[in-house]
């Protein structure tokens, strides 16, 4: 059968409303964003143990002694484990996207349950949106909105919103039609049959649903890390990236206590609004033993608000709201042309991008600026620069590796020149497999190698060149299977097989730590398919090159030497994960003056 084009009518579609529409999306992102930053402010700037606090009471309102004293210990432990701050911003990530979905599904599921056409029309729309990979809800949201809180906020309404009109329209539906009737019968509007016999009937089922969203969007938060957006989704998916089991532990830890303790106050919320839950706690209490009461404890609604009350006086009484100074500014005197203006800078896990762009904050943070450095997949990144969510990208690799996102968004950067020379992509094996120097010596081999050439992030430029040119020129891709993971999951997977003497071919490139710690042989390529070897740019978005001129200008004559590079990544790699800025400022203190060399001020 001929290919249906339904990807290319697709991106049409988002294309025509990204041109037309930009207006709106840009109105959207105003709102979504003000709305997250105030959620975040109110839940990012106490302390952590007195916001910990205040969530607690929450529980101990909800559900009683047990639950306050369970949450405040599951708070305690995220603040004990450096992931606070993270997890707060995650919560403002599900609280701003679970109410606007709980806004739009409950009166679109009550609608539907009223009106039979309406439910027919939005049951399939709910299907498609219910079974389409969260994943795919990330694409056209960065292209929307960019990268960072929004498009994560968007992709997170539209996959948690379908199961709360589900909910709704059941548990109207199921409400009996003959109370229904009675109701008309005595004269009642259907406003207020609505209002005063099929909802309080369908809050159970309804409050079910609300609990359901939630869940979900706590789940797509953490995806939404792959697209910029803060919290524990950015904690999660650079522990995946970087194969950190112990930060990935943390992170996930810090999502289930989330978890929990929204599933137990929404739960408890359900109960509380429900006249049927409040007579079935009712009994439950009057049942209940007396050591048990004092565990189902709750105090009344009245202390529990001045509880809290109390807690956020305090907040604000010891000056933790709106607090904007910052003591630990590092610019030095004379040298502060940046003054404070801030300065986005993209990444990806690779070793010399993430060298690149911490050593360039490290500068710019000297210089007075405030520099961020936020790692992505590079489809994502190179999308984030194009919209200028990001001002600039340390690793680009021209004109080969990654020219594709050259040609699709390169009216929209500002090339600002190599800063490091002639580089090289290929496939690596381990020196001990015999008879195999180049990408032809692996035709008839793949069974040494299990079928599989070990491949990094699916966005790199090298992951397309491998798959579309080079396995097929050498007549290796129906023998070989290209297996996408990301840098670090590759070079576990090196190090892995190195260890057990086992064949394993992996996509590698040059400069590369690897080649020093392994005995490997870099695959050459007879026919010329990688094409000639890179150089590593600095890019810019166009607006952004213009708004920063200095920096832009220190950019342009940036240089490095495959030593300074190798020491750096070196420098790095001994301070360890999640100190990449100890190695930094190791590094420079080692290489002094090289702050003036890139960034000169002061005549210099």
């Amino acid at each position: 059968m001929p290919r249906l084009r339904l990807g290319d009518g697709a991106e049409h579609v988002v294309n025509w409303l990204t041109h037309h529409l930009s207006w709106l999306f840009d109105a959207i992102s105003t709102v979504v964003n003000g709305m997250y930053d105030g959620v975040e402010w109110v839940l990012g700037g106490p302390p952590p143990l007195l916001m910990a606090g205040i969530l607690a009471v929450v529980a101990l309102w909800m559900r009683g002694v047990l639950a306050g004293v369970l949450a405040f210990a599951g708070f305690a432990l995220i603040d004990s484990v450096a992931q606070w701050d993270e997890a707060m911003q995650s919560l403002s990530l599900v609280v701003v996207s679970a109410a606007v979905a709980v806004v739009l599904a409950v009166p679109l599921g009550i609608w539907a349950a009223r009106r039979r056409t309406v439910g027919l029309i939005v049951r399939p729309v709910l299907d498609v949106m219910q079974t389409l990979p969260a994943f795919v809800y990330l694409i056209p949201a960065i292209i929307f909105f960019s990268l960072g809180t929004v498009p994560a906020v968007i992709a997170t309404i539209v996959f948690a919103m379908p199961v709360g009109v589900r909910m709704t329209e059941l548990g109207i539906r199921q409400v009996d039609p003959e109370l229904v009737e009675a109701a008309d019968a005595f004269g009642t509007p259907p406003l207020g049959t609505l209002l005063r016999v099929q909802l309080p009937l369908a809050l159970p089922t309804v409050m079910a649903g609300v609990n359901q969203v939630i869940m979900l969007a706590l789940s797509m938060v953490v995806i939404g890390g792959m697209v910029g957006a803060e919290g524990l989704g950015s904690t999660v998916f650079g522990a995946i990236s970087q194969v950190d089991i112990g930060l990935g532990f943390e992170g996930g830890v810090s999502v289930v206590v989330l978890a929990v303790y929204l599933d137990r106050i929404t739960g408890a919320l359900g109960e509380q609004v429900s006249p049927l839950g409040r007579r079935a706690l009712a009994r439950l209490r009057a049942s209940s033993t007396h050591g048990l009461r004092v565990l189902r404890y709750r105090p009344r609604p009245a202390v529990g608000v001045a509880c809290v009350a109390a807690l956020a006086l305090v907040a604000g009484g010891i000056g933790v709201f709106g607090d904007d100074s910052d003591s630990s500014a590092t610019a030095v005197a004379g040298k502060d042309v940046g003054h404070g203006r801030t300065v986005r800078i993209g990444s990806f896990n690779w070793d010399e991008s993430v060298a690149s762009a911490n050593l360039w904050k490290a500068v710019l943070d000297q210089r007075g600026f405030t520099a961020r450095v936020d790692t992505y997949d590079p489809g994502a990144a190179f999308t984030g620069l194009a919209s200028g969510s990001l001002d600039y990208l340390t690793d680009a690799w021209l004109p080969t590796t990654h020219a594709s996102y050259m040609k699709q968004y390169g009216k929209s950067y500002t090339n600002l020149g190599p800063w490091y020379g002639r580089t090289s992509l290929e496939v690596a094996v381990p020196s001990y497999v015999e008879g195999v120097h180049s990408m032809a010596d692996l035709k008839g081999r793949s069974g040494e190698f299990g079928g599989r050439i070990i491949g990094i992030e699916p966005g790199a430029g090298e992951m397309k060149l491998l798959s579309s040119k080079v396995l097929p020129g050498y007549g290796l891709d129906k023998e070989y299977k290209l297996v996408a993971s990301s840098t670090s999951a590759m070079l576990a997977e090196l190090a892995r097989d190195y260890a057990a003497h086992k064949p394993v071919a992996v996509v590698l490139w040059s400069p590369h730590w690897a080649y020093s710690t392994y005995k490997l042989t870099k695959l050459s390529d007879p026919k010329g398919l990688w094409g000639p070897g890179d150089s590593i740019n600095d890019i810019a978005n166009r607006s952004s090159a213009a708004k920063l001129p200095q920096v832009t200008a220190w950019m342009r004559h940036f240089r490095m030497s495959e030593a300074q590079l190798g020491s750096l990544e070196a420098a790095i790699q001994k301070a360890g994960e999640g100190h990449t800025a100890d190695g930094v400022a190791a590094w420079m203190k080692a290489n002094p003056g090289i702050a003036d060399t890139m960034a000169p001020v002061g005549g210099r």
